[in-house]
């Protein structure tokens, strides 16, 4: 119910962070999440800023909006938040950046929440999920790795 991707991007960890942190720009990088907002007197990242985030599922729907709480920031380091459904848990998601280097290794990174709900979805759907997901997630870190390097 978890799974990661890694790729080296040619930019110092100070770069990646801004497009990392800045959940704002996520629709310029994420295959899924095509718009995120800073909400409930949030303005940045910082532990424990709420945020939402706009999703199209797998690309194509279905379109819904999720809650999402930073639960680690670090600056130039590590940067999670968790997404929450009807007021739970549900996955925790968390970029992890590495010195490399004149460069950055980046992972990002799943992981459900386990409770019954999950087990049975992941049981249903796991190996095709856990496939786009880290499909996703590398998509998003290569379009971070043009931006990062173009600069």
């Amino acid at each position: 119910m978890k799974g990661s991707v890694t790729l080296r991007i040619a930019a110092p960890p100070s770069v990646v962070w801004d497009l990392i942190s800045d959940v704002t720009r996520i629709g310029e990088f994420s295959p899924e999440t095509f718009e995120a907002e800073w909400v409930d007197g949030a303005t940045g990242p910082e532990l424990g800023a709420h945020f939402r985030g706009h999703v199209r599922r797998n690309g194509i729907g279905p379109v819904y909006w999720t809650s999402c709480k930073v639960t680690s920031c670090i600056p130039e380091r590590d940067f999670g938040f968790t997404v929450y459904g009807a007021g739970a848990r549900i996955n925790n998601w968390r970029y992890q950046l590495r010195p490399d280097g004149e460069g950055t290794e980046v992972t990002e990174s799943f992981a459900l929440q386990t409770n019954a709900l999950t087990r049975v979805y992941w049981a249903a759907f796991g190996l095709l999920r856990g496939r786009t997901n880290r499909r996703g997630m590398l998509r998003t870190l290569e379009r971070m790795k043009a931006v990062a390097e173009a600069a």
